[in-house]
């Protein structure tokens, strides 16, 4: 009886990580931090691991708003970091891409009024070169979340 008491109070709480696996990827905790309600654009963070022998290069990611792109950094010659349009993101065979604050990123644009609230999903589509689409979530997470496991922006 202890055991499945265990196990139903185990399902009431929501999971803190969250992860879509396939043949060659392992896309880890896909989320995204709650925004302002005057905010016009959110950034979304995960993990992909290339656990496949091929390459893969992240080309985009689908998800309904006016507009989707991947962010990257980049140094100038002043040595500023700076945020900027990256048209894919390359993941090595055993890499690791990190998608955090001060790093690469997924920006939505255009919230039109409506912010991202902490507790919302936001069903995405991943399209790689060679794994193809891959559906996941962005869990949108509070700013100041020490669950997230992430470093604040």
């Amino acid at each position: 009886m202890k055991p499945l008491v265990l196990a139903l109070a185990l399902l009431t709480f929501p999971a803190a990580s969250h992860e879509v696996i396939t043949d060659s990827l392992v896309i880890d905790h896909p989320y995204a931090l709650e925004t302002a309600a005057t905010a016009i654009s959110g950034a979304g963070y995960m993990t992909i691991t290339n656990t496949g022998t091929e390459p893969d290069r992240l080309l985009e990611v689908r998800a309904d708003f006016p507009r989707v792109t991947l962010h990257g950094t980049r140094t100038d010659a002043q040595g500023v970091i700076r945020m900027s349009p990256v048209a894919g993101i390359d993941i090595a065979p055993g890499e690791t891409v990190t998608f955090a604050t001060g790093g690469s990123r997924v920006v939505f644009l255009g919230f039109d009024g409506k912010p991202f609230e902490e507790g919302q999903r936001i069903p995405a589509t991943l399209v790689f070169e060679r794994a193809g689409e891959i559906p996941v979530e962005f869990w949108v997470e509070p700013r100041d979340s020490g669950m997230t496991g992430h470093h604040g922006e």
